[in-house]
């Protein structure tokens, strides 16, 4: 297996060529040990490249959950900036 400080990075075509070898009757064990790949990555793959043709998961998501995902993230950066912004008052309030 790759090194997990340093993850290697597969093309979109490579993903699609690894599905295509599943969906053309290849073992998934055989192929894992052909390409050093886990089995968590290669079910992704295939389930995301079958169920969009991309294996994007973003691909996959609805308009819906794209803007939960982005209120979440902005959620945090708030949360985040509330913090820095509380930690700030209390430094000048000691002064």
């Amino acid at each position: 297996m790759a090194d997990p400080k340093h993850p290697r990075h597969f093309t979109d075509d490579f993903k699609g060529q690894v599905a295509s070898l599943y969906d053309a009757g290849k073992p998934p064990s055989e192929i894992m040990r052909e390409y050093d790949l886990g089995s968590t990555t290669l079910r992704r793959w295939i389930n995301s490249i079958n169920a969009t043709g991309s294996p994007h998961a973003a691909d996959d998501r609805t308009p819906e959950q794209n803007r939960v995902i982005e209120l979440e993230r902005e959620s945090k950066r708030l949360r985040m900036e509330v913090d820095v912004l509380k930690q700030a008052v209390l430094t000048f309030a000691r002064k």
